[in-house]
């Protein structure tokens, strides 16, 4: 069972043509576990097309906190990963920032209305 402090979030990006994985997706999308409170992730995967870039971006965005932004991420991305999915992984990554601000807005909203 996953505690209730666990959320589970897709960010999507449209992929750049000649890449491998856009043979199998439009889309690049990349998925995280997130605490809830402090939004740290932690654990994340994308569908780039081998499991071993995969891996590698899950590794990478482990324990980055989307609460403080998405800047240490963009960064991480930037100097340590070379190819052509550099944009649209940079775009899931703020995506993935914006549906974890709904989702904290929709908590702060939700406890208002409970309270």
């Amino acid at each position: 069972m996953v505690p209730s402090n666990i959320v589970f979030i897709a960010g999507h990006a449209r992929l750049p043509q000649g890449m491998a994985a856009k043979n199998v997706y439009d889309t690049l999308t990349i998925t995280a576990e997130i605490e809830r409170k402090y939004g740290v992730i932690l654990e994340a995967s994308c569908t780039l097309a081998t499991e071993h870039g995969s891996d590698f971006i899950g590794r990478l965005l482990r324990g980055i906190s989307l609460a403080d932004g998405v800047e240490e991420a963009t960064s991480l991305l930037q100097a340590q990963y070379r190819g052509k999915a550099i944009n649209a992984l940079t775009a899931a990554v703020k995506d993935l920032q914006l549906q974890f601000q709904s989702l904290k807005e929709d908590d702060s909203h939700n406890v208002r209305i409970f309270k």
